[in-house]
């Protein structure tokens, strides 16, 4: 009775989750402009591919795509980096008010996010930097919670493997390259993922630092496609479709290392 029970909430819950997004496949398929007729059609009884095509035919889906793949591209390749140095800083060496400066990194995530835009804003358009990929991509470079994660995992190596390469003769900096680096492949994989998912799906930052259409990522590109008074819902679900793809793909190849990099920051030496 009991597994019963538990079977069905878990159904429930998957259900709860999965269910809208499989209702948003369904309308991308739908030839109807107005799918919300009830009763609901969950398989569209005249699907039609159209809606994928006019995606990429009427919207400049290409340019949206390529913004956001430089973006997202360069965010993560400079977070698994700069996040590791400063994790490994923080985690493995000795200098002056070490642990009151990560007590102040830690701090500033209690600062609401959106109170931060608008003096992010002032700088980078004091430096022209607005409606650039320079501006889109600078703000979102590194993140204390990345830098959390990689800190946990650096302090969950044995210090008798760091010692023996100072005996050898070893700079911390080739320590971390040549020793750290390559055995932490779980928490890179996992800041990897965090930083492509935030990064691929982040609206708020480049709805406000853009006002081109050929400078918007695809949230914004999509979000252009609500009206205020009627909206293609099947164009606007064949846009979301394509656009949550390369992270549902990336999460479904990489989750082994995604649930190692977690579980192991986690957890003490």
């Amino acid at each position: 009775m009991k597994k019963l029970i538990f079977f069905a909430l878990l159904f429930s819950a998957a259900a709860l989750y999965v269910g809208p997004f499989l209702f948003s496949i369904s309308i991308s398929f739908n030839a109807k402009k107005n799918v919300f007729e009830w009763p609901i059609e969950l398989i569209p009884s005249v699907a039609t591919l159209e809606n994928y095509a006019s995606v990429w035919r009427d919207l400049p889906f290409a340019k949206w795509v390529l913004n956001s793949v430089i973006v997202t591209l360069i965010q993560t390749i400079a977070n698994v980096f700069f996040s590791a140095l400063a994790g490994f800083a923080f985690a493995r060496l000795y200098f002056p008010a070490k642990n009151l400066i990560f007590a102040l990194l830690l701090s500033s995530l209690m600062i609401p996010a959106i109170i931060l835009l608008v003096p992010k804003f002032i700088i980078l358009n004091e430096m022209h930097l607005v409606n650039t990929y320079a501006g889109l991509i600078l703000p979102l470079l590194v993140t204390i919670p990345n830098i959390f994660l990689m800190k946990q995992f650096f302090e969950t190596i044995p210090r008798d493997l760091e010692e023996a390469a100072l005996i050898d003769g070893c700079s911390y900096f080739r320590i971390f390259w040549q020793i750290f680096l390559p055995i932490s492949t779980p928490a890179l994989a996992a800041v990897a993922i965090y930083t492509f998912q935030g990064s691929w799906n982040e609206f708020l930052w480049p709805v406000i630092a853009t006002y081109t259409k050929d400078m918007y990522t695809l949230p914004v590109g999509m979000a252009t496609l609500r009206d205020e008074l009627q909206t293609n819902w099947p164009l606007l679900m064949a846009g979301t479709i394509l656009v949550s793809l390369p992270t549902l793909m990336i999460f479904l190849i990489f989750q082994r290392y995604f649930v190692q990099g977690v579980a192991s920051s986690g957890s003490k030496e």
